[in-house]
């Protein structure tokens, strides 16, 4: 009763069309946010806060993106396949596990981010904060846009919640059970989308 590794829903066509248009799209990400991050590099200084999260976000994505293109250069079948069939779950150092660390950790930080981007975008046109005194509490939006991803990531991999998706091709968590799609990524991303 488990799904092949090349979901039977879709046409060969659909699913190399799926494959290519994931791969265009992750380019294209990890182009643009590399640019961000070579200028950042360049000319930190020009980067302050309430401004300085987009650098992260940026981080954050060019990292997502990564996770994209490693199922490209791994292929399909290693990363969301069990042989002929998706992977269900995950359990130790594998290409799966490798994938939804950088696609579900970074993202869930990704998100963490703009929040912290629009709280400071608050603190500096709402509150008229100087950029120092939004600096001066860089540790704390550092310790919430790492922490809370990482506990939510070792939740996720302890709960044997990562599988395949056999469109995509890469693992993630809540392709086969909407209750832990529901817990683990719409709940989180609600909460962040109210926050920012």
């Amino acid at each position: 009763c488990a799904l092949p590794c090349r979901g039977p829903f879709f046409t060969r066509e659909e699913k190399d069309f799926a494959a290519v248009w994931v791969a265009l799209w992750a380019g294209l990400c990890a182009a643009s946010t590399l640019m961000t991050l070579t200028t950042f590099l360049i000319d930190s200084q020009r980067f302050k806060y309430p401004e300085r999260p987009i650098v992260y976000l940026s981080a954050c994505y060019f990292m997502v993106a990564l996770g994209y293109l490693a199922r490209l250069a791994v292929g399909h079948e290693e990363v969301a396949c069990d042989g002929p069939l998706l992977k269900t779950t995950t359990s130790g150092p594998t290409a799966c596990t490798l994938v939804f660390i950088l696609v579900y950790f970074f993202g869930m930080a990704s998100s963490i981010w703009w929040v912290v981007l629009s709280f400071a975008w608050f603190l500096a046109a709402g509150l008229k904060w100087g950029n120092e005194a939004i600096a001066g509490h860089a540790q704390y939006y550092h310790l919430a846009a790492w922490l809370v991803p990482a506990a939510k990531t070792v939740a996720v991999l302890l709960a044997g919640a990562v599988d395949g998706d056999p469109v995509a091709g890469i693992c993630y968590v809540g392709n086969s059970s909407p209750e832990n799609l529901k817990k683990f990524v719409l709940a989180p991303l609600i909460v962040y989308f109210a926050l920012g």
